[in-house]
């Protein structure tokens, strides 16, 4: 799980308003044009209440780079599970 994520600070639900959410892992979806890419095992901090997964800064910032290596590369359809960017990167 990314370091980031172990140390934050608490923080409520902005959706529900009901509880703190927790560490957990989810899945992201990206669709643009022909490609359909899911991105599991993706770090995230959940609302135990409403479901509601927030992705930080650092984590989206590396999906995003993710997607776009596997659409340039002429991916279509892919399921593969989140991976770490390196550190400097």
């Amino acid at each position: 799980m990314e370091a980031g994520l172990q140390k934050q600070k608490r923080m409520k639900c902005f959706i529900c308003n009901q509880a703190e959410t927790v560490a957990g892992n989810s899945s992201v979806l990206f669709e643009r044009g022909h490609l359909h890419l899911t991105i599991q095992a993706v770090p995230v901090r959940v609302c135990p209440e409403c479901k509601e997964a927030y992705v930080e800064e650092s984590v989206a910032a590396n999906l995003l780079r993710q997607a776009v290596e596997l659409a340039r590369a002429g991916t279509k359809v892919e399921v593969c599970d989140y991976m770490q960017a390196e550190e400097g990167i």
